[in-house]
């Protein structure tokens, strides 16, 4: 699987995991000028921003090491277009990161860090 395939793997995993528990799905891939939003979700009165971080194997650290104050502040940014673009009012907003490790012949490890940053 390259890198690509990976990312999209891992996308629609943590797609199926947050649909099983019952959140619902706002936007899929959201695109600005500011970056990208993974997933936008509803949980309860909750919008919830998810970045999706998908590991081979901890080589290179986990997934949610990725995650750092640059991207933070590129997700936050585009957060904030995204309720803009759509008119939604800032309720309840939240920055989750979904941790994905591959693991061969295996269910992938998936860990949902809620309130990430």
């Amino acid at each position: 699987m390259n890198h690509k395939e990976l990312g999209k793997f891992g996308e629609d995993y943590a797609l199926n995991y947050l649909k099983s528990n019952k959140y619902e799905i706002i936007k899929v891939n959201y695109r600005c000028k500011h970056g990208e939003i993974d997933i936008i979700a509803r949980e309860r009165n909750t919008v919830v921003f998810v970045e999706v971080k998908t590991r081979a194997s901890d080589a290179f650290g986990r997934g949610m090491e990725a995650v750092d104050r640059s991207k933070q502040k590129k997700i936050r940014a585009a957060a904030l277009n995204f309720l803009n673009e759509y008119n939604r009012p800032i309720g309840d907003l939240r920055f989750d990161v979904i941790d994905i490790k591959m693991n061969p012949g295996k269910l992938p490890d998936l860990v949902h860090l809620k309130n990430a940053f």
